[in-house]
């Protein structure tokens, strides 16, 4: 693909580690590093040597510390409302439903789009110093990217409603206690807490594992029916090669070969 100039791009072993690399601007995220992100994440989808991603930040202060805000001054509400279209359908939403892993490796501020970013992925971990917020409205907006529908999904309506509406941070330790966050552990500890969670994953079966992301996320969108999606996922899954492996190995007792 073509030069990144907005992130740092490691793929080792089955690991895809995305760094958003603007530290002299918090690594916020603008418009042309949202381009470039989609761009990546389109790459990495079909990549079959990826089995997982990491994300992180460049610098010690920040994961993303929010959008690039001299960006939204002037857009007309037309131009605003398909800014927020565009983020949510082709970056929060691709890696929201993503088939494969993606944990953020939050290693400072994720604060605003960058919380919403984190959000999106399917685990979090952060390290001790990290602090969270969706900040909108102390600049008369909400949050745009997916804030408002995924923060009470892991935290609750409560904590989600005193998080938006009153723009506080919350450090590491709180995240944690509210299930924002998966876990927290030293900086020097985090990227390599990241892979041994992919390396556990990478030892199971990739096709069921997207199966569950895609079922999980259904039951969240539309709980009538996701009872009626685990079931018919299920049933796919005895078709597959991954299952009549993960069955052999069970009963000849050796690991099975994903």
């Amino acid at each position: 693909m073509e030069t990144l100039k907005n992130f740092l791009l490691e793929i080792s072993g089955q690991t895809a580690y995305i760094t958003i690399n603007r530290p002299a601007k918090l690594n916020a995220l603008n418009r042309e590093t949202l381009v470039e992100l989609a761009d990546l994440l389109k790459t990495l989808e079909t990549d079959t040597q990826v089995r997982g991603v990491i994300f992180t930040g460049a610098g010690e202060k920040a994961f993303v510390a929010g959008a690039d805000i001299a960006e939204f001054k002037g857009l007309s509400v037309a131009e605003a409302e398909e800014l927020a279209s565009w983020g949510h359908r082709e970056v929060m939403d691709k890696i929201y439903h993503f088939p494969k892993p993606i944990i953020a490796a939050i290693n400072g501020f994720a604060l605003g789009g960058g919380l919403e970013l984190a959000m999106a992925c399917h685990l979090r971990i952060a390290s001790e110093q990290a602090k969270m917020g969706l900040p909108e409205v102390s600049l008369g907006l909400i949050p745009g990217y997916g804030g408002t529908q995924r923060l009470p999904q892991l935290v609750g309506r409560g904590k989600a409603l005193e998080m938006i509406l009153t723009g506080d941070m919350l450090d590491a330790q709180h995240a944690l206690r509210c299930g924002l966050v998966n876990e927290v552990v030293p900086a020097a500890d985090l990227i390599s807490t990241c892979e041994q969670l992919l390396a556990k994953m990478y030892a199971k079966s990739s096709t069921a594992i997207a199966s569950a992301i895609a079922v999980v996320n259904e039951g969240l969108r539309n709980p009538a029916e996701g009872p009626a999606a685990e079931i018919k996922a299920f049933g796919k899954a005895f078709e597959t090669k991954d299952f009549e492996e993960g069955v052999s190995a069970f009963l000849e007792k050796r690991k099975p070969n994903f």
